[in-house]
């Protein structure tokens, strides 16, 4: 029950901080010049067509992405006694996670039809 507790409230605490100093100071302006790591993650990895994707709701997903990888990569690392296990079950946790997460991201988009047909750019 502790883990739950935990893992809702880290996942609230980032999802907020996403929201204020990310997602709603990039909706305002709707300039994607400043485009945050994540989006030019998948812009490198994924053939994603940026034009058919309203790029709010991208930055919603990213937001809402990035707080469950951290809620769940805090929720385990809580459950260690040890240090430098902390470091590396983190570290390696983190990379699976993102890779993972971001994959499910862009296959969320690949059902809907927003990829580029045919070889990438």
């Amino acid at each position: 029950m502790e883990e739950l507790i935990l893992f809702l409230l880290t996942f609230l605490f980032v999802f907020l901080l996403y929201e204020i100093f990310i997602v709603s100071p990039r909706k305002k302006a709707n300039s994607k010049k400043k485009e945050i790591i994540e989006i030019k993650y998948l812009d490198s990895k994924y053939p994603l067509d940026f034009k058919k994707i309203p790029y709010a709701q991208l930055l919603q997903i990213c937001a809402i992405t990035s707080s469950i990888d951290i809620a769940i990569v805090v929720t385990v690392l809580s459950r260690l006694d040890n240090y430098w296990l902390i470091i590396l079950v983190g570290l390696f946790l983190i990379l699976v996670l993102i890779i993972f997460s971001y994959h499910l991201v862009y296959l969320f988009y690949k059902k809907k039809g927003m990829i580029i047909d045919g070889k990438r750019k």
